[in-house]
């Protein structure tokens, strides 16, 4: 089962990059990118295991595993009452790549598409790429319920897709039911208008926030589009998969054909599949003990960043970074970044605007999937530093 102390830096200085620590000084600490510091689940593992035994790693069908696909559609309608047929939901190579396989295949140049602010940059990204133009929605951290009616002013004949990130990266925010059926009626109000639901994060809630899924809102299942990963939940970034799960015939032809896989251009590789699948089906306890480690550091980073000097921080809901506001500490948050780094030797993601917003001026954001042990250590930098 999941172990809290079972961090082995001899392997990640090797093979975690993208921020992390194959790609920093070994006497730094990253608390960057978005991906535990654990290894993952042992059926995990015996899966890979036994499929590589077998000798063959063969294409796999166009479409994805049918196995694969089936698990997808088990593993959510178990978790959210929500019937996505096997048929239509399509294996990509991360759900991020999904993100922007939903935006070229629906949008043209010249639409329009409603962003939240602060949010990751992929969103944003995504809808340039294809020449459509990203409408920023303004979504601050807050206690206060969503008024979703500022987002109804933004919408114009023009546009076509609004982009739910739920629960929300960087600030964790995780929308309350009743926000989703705000948002819904309103979708229902303009014909056509589809919502792009990123739920990566789904799995990484924290009680008593309950995750609610876009799709089972009343009556918009036909307008929307479902992106999940297994990165965050299972530690998968590496095997690049992820799913788009499709509520019809007529949306899976055109994102299947926008996809590529048919001509063997474009495609998602077997293993992560197989690895996905293994992890739907039998790594579900892992995943509770997993997620209730990352309450506890969660619980500990927030009450050790509130007690540091002109910081403050709130706990996020669901996923695993914190968002903290630095504005009081004297420091812009890229100049916090390089002295955390010279002089702290921990890093930290700053809140550019090219990351997650004009929304994320003023903050940083740290991610806490690591151990009780290496997460002191950080913060304990952090906290001596910000004193000095």
């Amino acid at each position: 089962m999941f172990n809290p102390k079972d961090v082995d830096l001899s392997l990640l200085t090797q093979r975690a990059y993208n921020l992390r620590w194959a790609t920093l000084p070994q006497d730094v600490i990253p608390l960057t990118a978005a991906d535990p510091d654990f290894p993952v689940a042992p059926p995990i593992k015996e899966a890979l295991l036994d499929y590589v035994k077998g000798g063959y790693l063969s294409y796999g069908p166009a479409e994805g595993l049918l196995s694969f696909r089936q698990a997808v559609s088990g593993d959510y309608k178990r978790k959210n009452q929500v019937d996505y047929k096997p048929e239509y939901i399509l294996p990509v190579d991360s759900a991020a790549f999904g993100i922007y396989l939903i935006c070229s295949a629906l949008l043209k140049p010249g639409d329009e598409v409603i962003v939240f602010d602060p949010v990751d940059f992929l969103f944003k990204y995504s809808v340039e790429q294809v020449g459509a133009k990203a409408v920023s929605f303004k979504t601050p951290q807050t206690d206060n319920t969503i008024d979703f009616s500022e987002l109804n002013a933004l919408i114009t004949p023009k546009t076509k897709l609004i982009c739910l990130c739920n629960p929300l990266n960087p600030t964790g925010k995780v929308f309350t039911k009743a926000e989703l059926e705000a948002l819904a009626e309103i979708v229902l109000g303009h014909e056509e208008l589809m919502v792009l639901s990123d739920e990566i994060w789904s799995d990484i809630v924290f009680a008593p926030n309950k995750f609610n899924a876009f799709s089972r809102m009343n009556d918009v299942f036909d307008r929307t589009i479902t992106v999940t990963g297994y990165s965050k939940s299972y530690g998968l970034a590496g095997l690049r998969v992820g799913s788009i799960l499709m509520p019809n015939q007529r949306i899976f032809d055109t994102i299947f054909t926008h996809s590529l896989h048919q001509s063997t251009v474009h495609g998602t590789n077997v293993l992560g599949q197989i690895a996905a699948q293994a992890a739907l089906n039998e790594a579900q306890d892992w995943l509770v003990e997993f997620v209730n480690h990352l309450h506890e550091m969660r619980d500990f980073s927030v009450e050790r960043l509130n007690a540091m000097p002109g910081v403050t921080c709130r706990a996020p809901q669901g996923c695993y970074v914190l968002f903290p506001n630095i504005s009081k500490t004297g420091f812009t948050a890229s100049e916090l970044q390089k002295q955390l780094i010279e002089k702290a030797k921990v890093a930290v993601v700053p809140g550019l605007p090219k990351w997650f917003g004009d929304g994320a001026e003023g903050f940083i954001r740290l991610s806490f999937a690591t151990s009780y042990d290496l997460l002191d250590q950080a913060l304990g930098r952090i906290d001596k530093f910000l004193r000095s």
